[in-house]
């Protein structure tokens, strides 16, 4: 019985002597989990300057909590007493995020190029890109996957790590864009004549840019018409603009005015077959008995 005293005697002394190292350990505990919170709302303001995605910020910022918080908890471990805790998790971490990367490596793969794909910034909500055969416009980007918006109105979410790894077209970086579209204009008509209609009537519409001017060029010289390509400069970032709108606007002025010049369009126009021989035919006519 004595011995039973004595030794609860020694826990409870060992505990009073360990009981500032324990309120040491919350209180750097506590200062961690406040200075995580300051250092995390410091990082998402210092990166808000840069235009990231509020999907990124809000990664950022709980990223650099959980980490700034990770540091205190071994620090304060340590002070506690038990700095092999803090050791062993580590050593055990290790192995562990060695055996997780092989599991899940396409998830790892696809988060760090989220990651740096968000210090890049190739394109920002609101763009239009394509990657492989993928067009869309960008309505979400998240660290794992970028979600996209096609004209059909899928939503498709692209892994990062295909947008990362593979070349990557952004339509809108700029707002210019150039649309372009064809017309097929009859061999007796005049070519020159029809370029300056062409090339006065679109210049004309708004919207389309003066400078860069419009372009009316030859492409083909095709069996039954001459086309020509006309092409000219929209900026998508100005207010009320629609390039869709614009260059259906322009097909119809090309349209109505190359008619009001009596120009002959490519629909118009007939294939003329021509047959040869070799020389003059023989023909016999036969009267009736």
């Amino acid at each position: 019985m004595d011995l039973l005293v004595q030794s609860l005697q020694a826990k409870w002394e060992s505990l009073v002597v360990w009981l500032p190292d324990l309120g040491l350990a919350l209180v750097v505990l506590a200062l961690s989990w406040t200075v995580a919170k300051i250092v995390g709302r410091a990082v998402q303001l210092f990166l808000k300057q840069a235009q990231l995605a509020p999907t990124h910020l809000l990664f950022f910022r709980r990223l650099t909590r959980w980490v700034v918080t990770g540091i205190g908890a071994a620090i304060a471990l340590g002070v506690a007493g038990f700095g092999f805790v803090s050791a062993g998790i580590l050593a055990s971490g290790g192995l562990t995020a060695v055996v997780l990367g092989f599991a899940f490596r396409e998830i790892g793969e696809n988060f760090l190029a989220g990651f740096f794909l968000a210090f890049s910034c190739p394109f920002r909500l609101g763009d239009l890109i394509q990657s492989g055969d993928l067009e869309g416009v960008v309505k979400g980007i998240e660290l794992r996957s970028t979600q996209i918006r096609t004209v059909d109105g899928r939503d498709i979410f692209i892994p990062n790590a295909q947008i990362f790894n593979r070349p990557l077209v952004n339509f809108t970086l700029d707002g210019l864009r150039r649309p372009s579209f064809k017309v097929g204009i009859d061999y007796a008509s005049d070519f020159d004549e029809a370029c300056r209609i062409l090339r006065r009537e679109v210049q004309a519409i708004e919207g389309i840019l003066e400078h860069p001017p419009v372009q009316v060029q030859l492409t083909d010289l095709s069996a039954a018409y001459v086309e020509v390509q006309v092409t000219f400069w929209v900026n998508t970032f100005q207010t009320g603009v629609n390039l869709l709108e614009i260059r259906s606007q322009a097909l119809r002025c090309a349209r109505k005015t190359l008619r009001e010049a009596n120009f002959t369009l490519s629909n118009d126009v007939t294939t003329n077959l021509a047959l040869f021989s070799g020389g003059p035919l023989a023909m016999e006519i036969q009267g009736g008995s």
